[in-house]
């Protein structure tokens, strides 16, 4: 089948633009220029949540060559505000695939652009870092003088995009079975679930993949999911066993709520908690730690995070972090346990009394290596021991 291409132009900030083609004539498309390392997971990060408002650069030169599955969404929606590639291949083959990339591109009207040079535009972020920038037809653009757009520093794009209701998961939920959060993950047949903790996890919403859910649920826990902005009473209602903060786009010093309530939780709780990517962040920031913006961001599967001769391959997608200086060691006892052995920022910390720790990567992921998924065996240890303590005493 043929389809017509569309002049189409990416116009930066800093007044440099890249002309291309899209594959529907777009209208004008506004967000944060950002880049992918990754060979693969563009069905991921299509629905990763974290990447709200962000146009997404792949810098791996071909996509779409598996198609797109019913099985590895990470959302029920598009949070991309655009789509970035070298190319676009218009065939797809695999035997899970269902669509096309290309296919799925127009019916969900993703802007998206190809056949610009994405090693030049990597550069130019690397050296002059994410920039706003503007999406648009070749027709729009000559009628372009400049663009203002809202710098998403200043969104709360967690209360954009949390939950609006508690719901629950459970293994054998039939609701849990119809987002595919279970059949779609894959464990060895021969020991899947036999060890079921019943545990209640509550996870805090601050932009849900539901691969974090599927690890819970392959433990056998009952997932409580709640709003970014849930109260300190509402979550404890739930009787946790044990409380997850999530991953999450944006500014994490603009979630004040979502920081009130960990330091409630962390004060007067003492539930084990377990904080991931926005979640390290939020974590960090209640125990009175400091974040800050990196240049470019940390956006790829293989950074490799841990300590002296030690690393983890991990996957990673943020902007910010937490930053390394001597106050994250002052305060109550959080120490930093590892660091992204690329620019040595802070990967994970970890409370040396109490139940808390939390990571700048995403263990749930697992683009080739599975590194890091033993930190969800690790949670439910911890939750067991805290269960034995509580019945000791």
């Amino acid at each position: 089948m043929l389809y017509r291409l569309y002049p189409a132009v990416l116009f930066l900030q800093d007044g440099n633009f890249y002309r291309g083609w899209s594959l529907f004539n777009l209208s004008s498309y506004m967000g944060e220029l950002v880049f992918n390392t990754g060979m693969t997971g563009y069905q991921e990060i299509i629905s990763d949540p974290s990447y709200s408002g962000q146009m997404v650069v792949f810098t791996y030169p071909e996509i779409g060559n598996t198609g797109l599955n019913r099985k590895d969404v990470e959302s029920n929606f598009v949070h991309i505000k655009a789509l970035i590639a070298k190319n676009i291949s218009l065939i797809s083959s695999n035997w899970r695939s269902k669509v096309p990339l290309r296919d799925y591109l127009l019916q969900k009207r993703i802007p998206h652009i190809f056949g610009l040079d994405t090693r030049s535009l990597t550069k130019h972020l690397r050296a002059s870092g994410v920039m706003n920038s503007v999406l648009c037809s070749s027709d729009v653009f000559n009628q372009l003088s400049s663009f203002n757009i809202k710098n998403l520093n200043s969104l709360d794009l967690i209360r954009k995009i949390t939950v609006r209701n508690k719901y629950i998961c459970a293994i054998y939920d039939k609701t849990s079975l119809n987002l595919n959060l279970v059949s779609s993950f894959y464990t060895n047949s021969s020991n899947a679930f036999s060890v079921s903790y019943n545990y209640k996890i509550v996870v805090l919403d601050f932009g849900l993949k539901f691969n974090i859910l599927r690890h819970l649920l392959s433990f056998g826990c009952n997932v409580y999911i709640l709003p970014a902005t849930s109260s300190y009473d509402s979550i404890l209602e739930c009787q946790p066993d044990a409380i997850l903060l999530s991953n999450g786009p944006g500014n994490p010093l603009l979630a004040n709520y979502a920081i009130n309530i960990v330091q409630k939780l962390v004060n007067f709780s003492y539930v084990p908690i377990f904080g991931i990517c926005m979640g390290h962040q939020i974590l960090n920031l209640a125990f009175g730690a400091r974040t800050s913006k990196l240049k470019f961001g940390h956006r790829g599967l293989n950074h490799p995070s841990g300590f002296k001769s030690y690393s983890e391959i991990t996957s990673q997608n943020h902007g910010f972090v937490v930053d390394n200086d001597d106050s994250v060691n002052l305060v109550n006892s959080l120490m930093s346990k590892y660091f992204n052995l690329n620019d040595l920022t802070i990967s994970a910390t970890f409370h040396q009394s109490s139940p808390f720790f939390s990571v700048q990567y995403h263990p749930e992921s697992s683009p080739g290596p599975h590194d890091s998924q033993y930190l969800f065996k690790v949670f439910m240890k911890i939750i067991n021991l805290i269960k034995l303590n509580s019945k000791c005493s």
